[in-house]
């Protein structure tokens, strides 16, 4: 099946198809992980974007329900350097081009992603189109052009749970968690879990008086799209500064920092993988984390509102968490749930609770 891809600037990949017979347009973005391609799939932050792996060869561990983030694929397309013909792992339930094809997911292998990789650093993010249907620049140009983009798009709210449910009801829970869904991945909600949470969870735009009724403290989660799109949960999430605790992964750390009257832009090139290097400002502890995210929170606007940075990038300098003591707000920017790994950063989860309970901060 040939499959090519066509980024808004003219750039042009033409290659070998698989997944589904589909045409799709999204923002084109790469991931240097080496593994973990079905947890980026049902990442619910990559709805909307194509997404191009590092990783030289994939598909070649299948795909299994177990390791599922979510229940669906959420990106318009999939590309990769080459295609495992066939998966060898004992967990393996299918193959990978069954599980796009089976969610109306394009994808494209046989190109050099170096180079697309390459062109995405030096040029930016791009809006752009995958097709295994549809072959002529001038239709395919005209799809980029129709589609909105990814600035301004209040995508947490469409991705995210539409009704409050309790996800974990432990008899003598350790604390108690209202975590607001932008498209929460199922391992954060498993991490809580397991540190003895009741954990209650709530449409992202939810009532502040519903959000804040009967727990210890505020999760906001991971999420697709603009921070700043989300006017309501900031709105929300204002009113509620300084009542409850309040903690936050990757969109909820934005989020947070909006709240709070800091300000976010857009990164040139975004965030994208397992390896990334973290310094912890209170340790000098560094750490690889997982990170999936297009947006950042501005260092300076953070600090005149009196947040303390607590982890920086060290790629590029850019804020990974911070906490605001008077507010009693703690966030990172990246994945400290972390599945498949690296799981350098999962006793975040600890610091979270001992965050809730006033032990630490």
């Amino acid at each position: 099946m040939r499959a090519v891809l066509l980024l808004e600037d003219g750039r042009r990949f033409d290659g070998v198809g698989f997944g589904a017979e589909a045409t799709r347009v999204g923002e084109a973005v790469f991931n240097t992980a080496m593994s973990g391609y079905q947890e980026v799939l049902t990442d619910p932050s990559y709805a909307e974007q194509v997404v191009c792996m590092t990783a030289p060869m994939i598909g070649n561990t299948g795909v299994n329900l177990v390791d599922r983030e979510s229940s669906r694929i959420w990106p318009s397309g999939f590309i990769i350097r080459e295609l495992s013909p066939r998966p060898s792992n004992f967990r393996s339930e299918g193959t990978l081009h069954d599980e796009l094809a089976h969610f109306g997911v394009p994808g494209l292998a046989g190109i050099d992603t170096r180079a697309l990789t390459q062109h995405l650093r030096t040029h930016g993010a791009q809006r752009c189109v995958v097709s295994t249907t549809t072959f002529d620049t001038e239709h395919l140009a005209a799809q980029i052009a129709a589609w909105p983009g990814m600035a301004g798009r209040a995508l947490a709210a469409e991705v995210g749970c539409k009704a409050r449910y309790v996800y974990h009801d432990p008899a003598q829970p350790t604390w108690r968690v209202a975590l607001l869904d932008g498209g929460a991945k199922g391992n954060i909600l498993s991490l809580l879990a397991e540190t003895g949470a009741y954990v209650r969870v709530h449409p992202i735009d939810d009532a502040p008086e519903a959000i804040a009724q009967d727990v210890d403290a505020i999760f906001v989660s991971n999420g697709p799209g603009d921070p700043a799109a989300l006017p309501t949960t900031i709105a929300n999430l204002r009113a509620l500064l300084g009542k409850k605790p309040m903690v936050g992964i990757c969109l909820g750390h934005q989020l947070l920092a909006l709240a709070a009257g800091a300000t976010t832009y857009k990164l040139k090139f975004d965030h994208r993988g397992a390896n990334q290097p973290v310094r912890d400002e209170r340790t000098g502890r560094v750490e690889i984390t997982s990170q999936n995210h297009g947006f950042a929170v501005d260092r300076a606007a953070l600090e005149a509102i009196g947040g303390e940075v607590t982890h920086t990038h060290l790629n590029d300098g850019t804020v990974s968490g911070f906490w605001h003591r008077g507010l009693r707000l703690f966030a990172v920017q990246y994945h400290p749930e972390s599945n498949p790994g690296p799981h350098d950063s999962r006793h975040l989860f600890q610091q979270y609770r001992d965050f809730a309970l006033g032990v630490l901060g």
